[in-house]
């Protein structure tokens, strides 16, 4: 699968607009190459470089799967309108949480959207963690994209 976003390309920074100095919305993001015997879609946007570990920014699960975008400034609802789920961020809120690393060298920031042959029984507010599990054994295919910030 291909994921792209108009807010910025593969490997180039992230505007400030999606970040925490500034508005701290979630980019507009689109994709194609689903497989057909897809039955739900899934989000998760990471930062690999965070001081901590791996710190994440957004989980989103159970997109419709003829969806073949998110537009800009994704509400941070638990439901959205498509019925797709939000799950806790590290932040410890609901839906997206933008690049707001320490000052110094540039993070990454992957975001990786997953095609699954199944819903996933979760409730929202599901962590990262709970996501990956109930995935396990039903990915039929990932896309990623990669953007950087630096403070």
């Amino acid at each position: 699968m291909e994921l792209k976003s108009t807010a910025f390309q593969e490997g180039n920074r992230i505007p400030a607009k999606y970040t925490c100095q500034g508005q701290d919305i979630s980019p507009e993001l689109t994709w194609s190459g689903v497989p057909e015997e897809t039955q739900s879609l899934a989000l998760i946007v990471d930062d690999p470089d965070a001081p901590g570990g791996v710190f994440t920014h957004w989980v989103l699960f159970n997109i419709p799967p003829g969806s073949r975008e998110l537009s800009e400034a994704v509400p941070s609802q638990a439901q959205l309108p498509n019925r797709a789920l939000q799950g806790r961020n590290d932040f410890g809120t609901i839906g997206y949480g933008g690049p707001c690393p320490p000052p110094g060298r540039p993070h990454r920031y992957q975001f990786t959207l997953y095609a699954l042959d199944q819903a996933l029984d979760l409730k929202v507010g599901a962590s990262k963690k709970q996501v990956l599990n109930a995935m396990q054994g039903h990915v039929l295919a990932q896309g990623q994209l990669t953007g950087t910030y630096q403070r």
